[in-house]
């Protein structure tokens, strides 16, 4: 290493991601010296293909409470955090209120949609049982097969493709560093604590502070001692983007059944998805996960067949044995992992931004929050 080949920043996040993006933008809100590296282009991995919804109390699920409270406090903040992105980046980034509806097509669904209610009630959630007359009064596109429905009104969606360049461009306008297509080759380390990051092209970027904020792909970063990784798998997600060329207004709420949900934009765009699928990388896109995805959604919105068809993708989630983000320092001194949000990436972006600077600042204000998605809780299964 030479020093000519040496900069040095207080803070190098690896990812530019959703993530990636709202961490180097809460850093340089405060101050902090931050260069962010993406090996391709801002944005277009697992933030590209996500739906974006933000809907804690829709997706809610047994045995996750702390996951539930960071979701409901990531979901109360994002009107704010909308709005200031929008001053910010100068730009729409593509927050909408909206609401969302769990659907039963039939008994079966209905009945475990009765113990989701309880579930949910027995939580505090705001959630509103409706009888199916009521939930095509709502949305007058739903089946009337629908049996019963869920109304979540504090659910609501962003588009990433307008959410992530909005990201990187109030990121750059607060001072961040932002590389596209600098790739990572290794974490530089003395002893036990990180001092930077070597790049493929051999330079070498000083900084007091590593996040690792690399999705999918977090675990396999080179220089990370074995016992100081954070396990990170792929988890496959297949996804279509809908268009109705006569515009808005075939469903105005988030509508999720068994299998398959559809998120509105607000302008005639849809993305749908529900496939969670443990293929490893692999990224391709199946006539089955196809059919499927059409064929539950058009179960419970029938409209959607006469939809255009614009694209069809298949996303890597990173996901942890607990399937629960990994936020906050690890085992390696200066070293702090932001990754593993699973199919909560996009509602907990701007949140995981805001816990990681505050806990790189060591003001802990938000520190209990942030404690049950500790990186070491991993520690004895790596070891292992």
């Amino acid at each position: 290493m030479t020093s000519s080949h040496l900069k040095t920043f207080d803070v190098v996040v690896i990812g530019g991601g959703a993530v990636g993006l709202a961490v180097a933008w809460h850093l340089a809100r405060r101050g902090a010296g931050v260069a962010l590296l993406e090996r391709d282009e801002l944005g277009r991995g697992a933030s590209w293909l996500a739906a974006g919804m933000l809907a804690p109390v829709a997706e809610a699920e047994h045995g996750e409470r702390a996951l539930l409270e960071l979701g409901l406090a990531a979901a109360a903040g994002w009107p704010a955090v909308a709005g200031e992105l929008a001053r910010a980046s100068g730009r729409d980034p593509g927050f909408r209120r909206c609401g969302a509806l769990l659907v039963a097509r039939d008994a079966d669904e209905a009945e475990a949609l009765e113990r989701d209610l309880a579930f949910r009630r027995g939580l505090g959630l705001e959630v509103e049982r409706l009888r199916a007359s009521q939930a095509r009064a709502l949305e007058p596109a739903l089946a009337p097969t629908v049996r019963l429905a869920l109304h979540a009104p504090g659910d609501h969606v962003v588009d990433p493709r307008a959410l992530t360049p909005a990201l990187a461009l109030a990121a750059a306008g607060a001072g961040a560093d932002l590389r596209p297509a600098t790739a990572v080759a290794a974490l530089c380390c003395r002893g036990e604590r990180v001092t930077g990051v070597e790049l493929e092209d051999g330079t070498t970027l000083a900084a007091g502070h590593v996040v690792v904020a690399a999705g999918c792909w977090s675990g396999g970063i080179a220089g990370i001692p074995a016992a100081a990784r954070v396990p990170v798998r792929p988890v496959k997600g297949q996804i279509l983007r809908l268009r109705d060329p006569e515009g808005p207004g075939l469903v105005e709420r988030i509508v999720e059944a068994e299998g398959a949900y559809l998120a509105p934009y607000g302008d005639g765009r849809y993305a749908l998805g529900g496939t969670v699928e443990e293929r490893g990388f692999d990224t391709s896109v199946t006539a089955g996960g196809t059919h499927d995805l059409l064929r539950d959604a058009a179960e419970f919105v029938p409209g959607i067949l006469e939809l255009e068809l614009e694209e069809v993708a298949a996303g890597l989630r990173p996901g942890t044995p607990d399937n629960a983000p990994a936020i906050g320092p690890g085992l390696l001194e200066g070293l702090v992992w932001a990754t593993g949000h699973h199919r909560n990436g996009i509602l907990l972006a701007p949140i995981t931004g805001e816990l990681v600077a505050d806990l790189i600042a060591g003001d802990g204000a938000m520190a209990a929050l942030a404690a049950p998605f500790a990186p070491t809780r991993f520690a004895a299964e790596v070891a292992a």
